[in-house]
């Protein structure tokens, strides 16, 4: 049996765990530091970043009021792992919630810096399954046949299995993890919730500089998922 490098969780092959698609939802997202702060001023960074993260947790909530209850995250920083966060926070107290964490191969966060680390820990111990879609324990991360396409594979993984898609994503954005998930999704014809920084803008225009405000806004939005054809 496998087992992360990082927490000592059991870790499975990506054939064990096969979880209902019309009952799953995969999250895919930018990393912290392509957050532009609003207004492109520093000063407004963590209002911005804090904007973005209950965003992503409105829309897994919207996921969760129309019967989605498996998610898969695939663990890398920023968005994969807010949103792994939240979802332990939900499971406390909806059980039939559950986390699928899914790491492209089992040295991935060996450059995560230690705040992350320490995230990505708790985050597999509170996951109910977690997966490597590649099982070799010495491969990484390079321009070889066999390392070049790991996080295309993990991210391909998650959306075979999903039938619906969270995307924190900013439109023109290419040569990224998310954009190449994305559009995998929309090829393979899974429904797709995006959301990007021009709405998160919007929010802060609206509700001004003031987190509470912020958060009263972003609970009141209406569920994306009806919208989706």
């Amino acid at each position: 049996m496998l087992s992360s490098l990082v927490s000592g969780v059991p870790v499975y092959t990506k054939d064990k765990i096969t979880p209902d698609p019309k009952k799953t939802v995969c999250i895919t997202g930018h990393r912290e530091k392509s957050i532009i702060p609003y207004d492109d001023n520093p000063i407004f960074r963590e209002i911005t970043v804090s904007a973005v993260k209950l965003m992503l947790y409105r829309y897994i909530d919207m996921a969760a009021e129309r019967g989605f209850d498996y998610f898969i995250s695939g663990l890398a920083t920023g968005t994969d792992l807010w949103a792994a966060e939240y979802i332990l926070e939900k499971k406390k107290h909806n059980s039939s919630i559950k986390l699928i964490g899914a790491m492209p191969y089992l040295r991935h966060a060996d450059y995560f810096p230690a705040d992350y680390k320490r995230i990505l820990a708790d985050v597999e111990k509170g996951a109910d399954y977690l997966v490597t879609v590649n099982a070799d324990p010495d491969i990484i991360y390079n321009k070889s046949p066999e390392g070049k396409n790991l996080y295309r594979d993990r991210n391909y993984y998650m959306v075979d299995r999903s039938s619906a898609v969270i995307a924190f994503f900013n439109s023109g954005t290419t040569f990224s993890g998310t954009s190449q998930t994305v559009s995998y999704a929309y090829r393979t014809g899974r429904k797709i919730c995006r959301f990007g920084m021009d709405d998160v803008y919007g929010i802060i225009d609206s509700a001004g500089a003031d987190i509470r405000s912020i958060s009263r806004e972003i609970a009141f939005l209406g569920n994306a998922f009806d919208e989706l054809p």
